[in-house]
């Protein structure tokens, strides 16, 4: 048997290595889009080159739709939907918004609120609804804390059949925090369809992957240095992402303020830098590293039981690492000065 590896140059919260073992039938292809403003890395096995080709093709107009239509500030089915909840209106929703509505209000009630999409008018005032970091004075923090006093929630979007209506006019849907977990979701999806086993969907550094028996390696970036604190083995078909404070923020007089948002108060969440989260659906691990990153230390847990999340691993901003039993079995530290760790009870 031979090991074969593939390195990425990551632009995530994690990822340093991903490997598998046993020769592959056909050689590795390895495809690369740039979308949801950061790289998408295909890596497809044991597949002829024409399939793995129609199959980057299919996956690249279907991200080109997701990143139109899905996005909170430009020009597309999102945003038009959000300027009739602005007006007091109901609109029409088609087949491919609707879902992530309806899976926002399941993961915001199993989060007890702490995954809010519906913040967007919050985030927006933050200054991150731009492509470029912001920058200038620190907003109306009384205007921002009135806006989040006012409670938008998923729970206030409601649907008559197809056409949807918000009884709170400050909801304003953005899917930023769980968007690439359905997109990758939705990519599985088609590459199974089209007979494809074995593969590896990296959107900066959150990774779904299809294994019919072949494990992945992948490793857990320090959120304070470029490398990895530990390296985890998933099991086939475990999808791994991580929320992070680190790569996207403003900085104001030397303050940094994280772009992950606390929806109880607006404002953006202190000391925990990442949470990663191990599961077999990327929209759930995607909603549930956010959620996990607003619970911050004393409360991670609680939450984490509630979402169903059995693999669970933050860190602070001290370099303390936070994790269950079961997540601290699979792990495997790089150094030999491993960081200070609290472990919690075993989640069920």
């Amino acid at each position: 048997m031979m090991n074969r590896s593939v390195r990425f140059a990551a632009l995530g919260a994690l990822l340093w290595g991903v490997s598998a073992c046993g020769d592959p039938v056909l050689p590795e292809q390895t495809f690369t889009q740039y979308v949801f403003g950061t790289q998408v890395e295909i890596i497809i096995r044991d597949t002829d080159a024409a399939t793995a080709k129609a199959a980057n093709d299919k996956l690249a107009l279907d991200f080109a739709r997701m990143h139109k239509d899905w996005h909170a500030w430009k020009p597309g089915e999102l945003s038009d939907l959000n300027a009739a909840f602005a007006a007091g209106q109901s609109k029409a929703v088609s087949p491919f918004v609707k879902p992530l509505i309806e899976q926002s209000q399941t993961f915001e009630d199993l989060s007890d609120g702490l995954f809010n999409p519906a913040l967007g008018a919050v985030i927006g005032a933050w200054g991150f609804h731009a492509d470029e970091k912001p920058k200038g004075h620190r907003p109306d923090l009384a205007a921002i804390r009135a806006m989040a006093a006012s409670k938008p929630s998923m729970s206030d979007v409601v649907f008559d059949g197809d056409v949807a209506s918000s009884t709170n006019p400050l909801v304003q849907l953005d899917f930023g925090g769980f968007a690439k977990g359905v997109a990758l979701d939705r990519a599985e999806q088609v590459l199974r369809s089209m007979g494809i086993e074995n593969a590896l969907v990296n959107a900066g550094g959150d990774i779904n992957t299809l294994s019919d028996n072949q494990p992945w390696t992948i490793g857990i970036r320090d959120p304070k240095a470029w490398g990895v604190i530990a390296t985890v083995v998933l099991a086939p078909g475990e999808d791994i992402y991580t929320s992070g404070n680190y790569e996207r923020f403003r900085e104001i007089d030397g303050v940094r303020y994280a772009h992950i948002i606390d929806p109880r108060n607006g404002m953006p969440v202190e000391h925990i830098v990442s949470a990663t989260v191990i599961t077999h659906s990327g929209a759930l691990a995607d909603a549930a590293a956010t959620a996990l990153s607003v619970a911050g230390p004393n409360d991670w847990y609680r939450i984490a039981k509630r979402m169903g999340i059995k693999y669970v691993v933050l860190v602070d901003d001290t370099g303390t690492v936070y994790l269950n039993p079961a997540m601290r079995e699979r792990l495997v530290f790089t150094s030999e000065e491993i960081p200070k760790i609290v472990e919690s009870a075993p989640l069920p």
